[in-house]
């Protein structure tokens, strides 16, 4: 399984301020719908030493057990309350106090990237998860699956030769990518899609491509729930859950 000494051991979730907040903060202004609202205790509030303009975790767009059978709740709490909070709190902690307090998360993703010291490098991997996480939740609907329609279908049949062959390439590169990382459906600058894989925690931001879809192949993903049977989560996952509405409003922009 993928290392987790950066993911230290944390407490009971935080309620955060919505998604629409958080969609603000990062740049990625992408429909969002509240979480079921959860009785708050001592410890699930925000420290009064946060900075105000420390980046939050983002709200998921839908409850804990909307993804099953293909994803947990147990898998959800686990992946987004404790890997995913820990990359924001890492994310949070390094630029304090820094000329990238308070940027949106992508500035920082690109600063961190055209760094080439240790703690860049630390950065990068952080606040890249951060992002890569947001998008990965939004890139799930409950209700998804199935093909896209209209102009990013018309797409994936030029420049794949057909949907089937699309769902097989986009399945061999999330399957087939060895150890921790990503697959991605994505567009370069003149509109033409295609699909890659990514390690660890890299991401199109920093290749020039644009993101339209992806799916998380790290083992947090998918472990509780499939095991070692990579190949079944990806098949689900796209039957039944890629939100092809978000990737449709990726492309046009």
């Amino acid at each position: 399984m993928e290392p987790t000494s950066h993911m230290p051991a944390l407490g009971r979730r935080q309620l955060m301020t919505g998604a629409a907040a958080l969609a603000a903060a990062v740049g990625l202004g992408q429909r969002a719908f509240a979480r079921p609202a959860l009785a708050r205790t001592a410890q699930d509030t925000v420290p009064a030493t946060t900075p105000a303009s420390a980046l939050a975790l983002m709200e998921l767009p839908y409850a804990d057990n909307a993804l099953e059978p293909v994803i947990s709740a147990n898998t959800i709490s686990f992946h987004h309350d404790k890997h995913h909070r820990a990359y924001l709190n890492n994310t949070n902690a390094a630029v304090a106090g820094s000329p990238l307090a308070g940027k949106p998360l992508e500035d920082i993703v690109r600063a961190a990237f055209e760094g080439s010291d240790a703690k860049s490098r630390s950065l990068f991997n952080n606040a890249a998860q951060v992002w890569n996480h947001d998008f990965y939740w939004r890139s799930m609907d409950p209700d998804g699956g199935g093909k896209p329609e209209g102009e990013l279908l018309a797409a994936i049949e030029r420049d794949f030769g057909g949907f089937d062959a699309f769902a097989e390439a986009f399945a061999k590169a999330a399957t087939g990518h060895f150890a921790s990382g990503w697959g991605w459906l994505v567009a370069d600058e003149a509109g033409k899609l295609s699909v890659m894989s990514t390690g660890n925690a890299d991401l199109p931001l920093v290749h020039g491509k644009r993101a339209l879809l992806t799916i998380d192949v790290w083992e947090h993903a998918y472990y509780l729930d499939h095991q070692n049977r990579r190949a079944d989560y990806v098949r689900q996952w796209m039957e039944k859950l890629a939100n092809w509405r978000f990737a449709a409003s990726n492309l046009a922009g």
